[in-house]
């Protein structure tokens, strides 16, 4: 095993989607960006939506939009365990824009459902961002 590389695995509920050695990943919590290089000191952590983009130890790169779980990183091993995940090779840009053009055209007084607009609208500029880089 390679002190430049490390595993990571990608785990939802219904599958284990991935298992790669990686030489960066760029992992979104809750509060921002965390990049995970091999010998990071460990961590475990609160994922929020976003792009978790892997530079592969085989050269290339591949990313997936993801949203909630948690993360750890420890022995050589990141694991991320997220209740979403999807390649972004995969997310279709017109239904990608069309559910931001809907979050954005809702609104609302109630606090609640206006915490839930903010989130709605997070996801889909996330998604319509992953979908213009394929």
């Amino acid at each position: 095993m390679s002190d430049a590389s490390f595993r990571c695995l990608l785990i939802t509920p219904t599958e284990r989607m991935l298992d790669v050695r990686v030489t960066y990943a760029d992992v979104p919590m809750h509060d921002g960006q965390r990049g995970v290089m091999p010998r990071t000191a460990p961590i475990v952590g609160k994922l929020g939506p976003g792009e978790l983009r892997l530079e592969l130890a085989e050269g290339g790169e591949q990313s997936y939009y993801i949203e909630g779980g948690f993360m750890q990183h420890v022995d050589g091993t990141l694991t991320v365990l997220s209740t979403t995940a999807e390649e972004a090779a995969s997310i279709d840009a017109g239904e990608a824009r069309a559910a931001l053009a809907e979050a954005n055209a809702r609104t609302s007084t109630d606090t609640d459902e206006m915490d839930r607009i903010t989130n709605d609208r997070r996801k889909a500029t996330v998604r319509v961002a992953l979908a213009g880089k394929a």
